[in-house]
């Protein structure tokens, strides 16, 4: 009775200290793991490609078993899928749930992290048969987790489309589709009972290359907005720079529509296509690369859209490999960041940590002569704003303010900002503003991040030394270490819990 007792109480131990894990890592990125792929790695060297890029956050479409035994012992969280299929038996009958869970989740746990379920995908409207019995499957999956003490570790959502939203812009009066109300209040309801998260499939590739030409590019990709571009709610006069945090914030006003609050909301599909047929020009390995890399610097800078600022934007990027199964236009085949042996389709990076302090590329970011003055601005100010560089140099009295013109300023503020981005996937782009040279751009005492001359990993001494300004957050790197340590640390005493829990 007592080594049962000893076991127990370390179990718990062992959950309390990855719970602290996982709320000790912040804002995170992660990845979904699409199966229609004919050359699909083996499940260990699936996980080698996960560890290899520091992917620490993965959804899986279903609760494969070697996917799921790979994953143990790695600390990366894990959601499972309830397959559309299976919602149907689910929904029915509570002992087909439980043994769902008995199967799928209690038994990896608590060596795979898992920490959510995901019941079907966007079943309200690409499978609405089963739609009725949605939240009752929901329901019979709780009360097993609650059965097998589960339900403070794992929680249960379903993945929802932006489709189910009527008129999404602007977000201040988005509401759900009424034909679907009372699922969705049964919906919400589970979810704040639970405290779980609303999962949200979110594409602006979708929202720009079907909305007419009505938004700018610029918007869908992250990338500055001109002054004539600002895309502002009129009711909240909010200032929406992606069309990524407009639809997140639409969804947190549907569901405020319906009287529920703090219900935050995880962003369980985005991404863009690297690839498309003719007529889907827009479906490119830039843009895919554009994207992707300003939604990771978005996400990890740790706020929330503009209502809801301190709730962070955890995503999920669709997806791992290009699905070359998959049927429907080119595009849809060609949503993968890496090739199935591992590398890239493109440079990116998962984590902020592989920032760089020196300029190990070779190379400069700098203004181009013929920019358009107003584009030039408009990058300028995002840079030295959202874009989080350093642009202390530039102002008056500092060694980098003459000449005053806004090329000059722009190329100091670009140069910052890709500096200290480009690997965790900041881009020289700007608009088209903006071009990489191998010619150090310094001159006299105003000293260029990333030169040779330059102090404190690329940064002039002046601008460093002088706390003013929009600077990068004070210690996003020690921050970091910190947290790994704190991560290493945790493992560590897991470690010991298992040992114990062994003898």
């Amino acid at each position: 009775m007592e080594g049962m007792k000893l076991e127990r109480w370390l179990t718990s131990v062992l959950f309390l200290i990855v719970a602290t894990v996982s709320n000790a890592l912040g804002a995170f990125v992660g990845v979904n793991i699409g199966t229609d792929v004919t050359d699909l790695p083996s499940a260990s060297n699936l996980v080698a490609i996960l560890k290899a890029h520091q992917i620490t956050h993965v959804r899986l479409y279903d609760a494969n078993e070697h996917m799921l035994q790979a994953l143990s012992k790695t600390g990366i969280e894990v959601i499972v899928g309830v397959t559309d299929e299976e919602i149907l038996g689910i929904g029915e009958s509570a002992s087909v749930a439980a043994a769902w869970i008995s199967k799928n989740v209690a038994a990896y746990m608590p060596f795979t992290n898992i920490t959510a379920i995901s019941v079907g995908s966007e079943v309200l409207t690409l499978v609405p048969k089963v739609a009725p019995v949605l939240v009752p499957a929901m329901n019979h999956l709780h009360k097993a987790l609650v059965a097998s003490n589960l339900n403070f570790r794992v929680k249960i959502s379903t993945p929802q489309s932006m489709d189910i939203i009527s008129r999404p812009f602007p977000p201040s009066t988005a509401t759900f589709n009424s034909s679907w109300n009372s699922t969705i209040y049964q919906l919400l309801q589970f979810l704040q009972n639970t405290n779980s998260s609303y999962m949200l499939n979110a594409y602006p590739y979708y929202g720009y290359t079907r909305g007419d030409g009505i938004f700018p590019i610029e918007y869908a990709l992250f990338r500055p907005l001109s002054p004539v571009k600002q895309i502002v709610d009129p009711n909240t006069l909010f200032h929406y720079n992606s069309m990524f945090e407009a639809m997140v914030d639409a969804t947190y006003y549907a569901i405020e529509a319906f009287n529920f609050n703090n219900i935050p909301i995880v962003v369980t599909e985005t991404g863009w296509p690297s690839f498309g047929a003719v007529n889907e020009p827009d479906a490119s390995e830039k843009n895919a690369e554009t994207y992707n890399n300003n939604l990771i610097l978005r996400v990890l800078n740790g706020s929330g859209p503009p209502s809801q600022p301190k709730i962070a934007l955890n995503t999920y990027v669709y997806e791992l490999f290009n699905e070359d199964k998959r049927k429907g236009p080119v595009s849809e085949k060609n949503w993968g960041i890496f090739y199935a042996n591992g590398s890239s389709v493109y440079p990116f990076s998962f984590s902020a940590s592989n920032q760089r302090n020196g300029n190990s590329l070779g190379s400069f970011c700098v203004a181009k002569d013929d920019s358009d003055t107003d584009k030039l601005q408009a990058g300028l100010s995002w840079a030295c704003g959202q874009g989080q560089a350093n642009c202390v140099a530039i102002q008056p009295g500092r060694p980098c303010y003459s000449p005053n013109n806004v090329k000059s300023h722009a190329s100091y503020a670009y140069n910052d900002y890709y500096q200290k981005m480009h690997n965790a996937g900041g881009t020289c782009d700007f608009d088209g503003t903006a071009t990489t040279t191998t010619e150090d751009p310094s001159y006299g005492s105003c000293i260029y991040a990333g030169s040779a001359n330059s102090s404190f990993g690329g940064r002039s001494s002046s601008s460093a030394a002088i706390g003013l300004g929009p600077v990068s957050p004070v210690g996003v790197g020690a921050g970091l270490n910190l947290q790994v340590s704190t991560f290493q640390y945790l493992i560590s005493s897991i470690s010991v819990l298992f040992a114990l829990m062994m003898l």
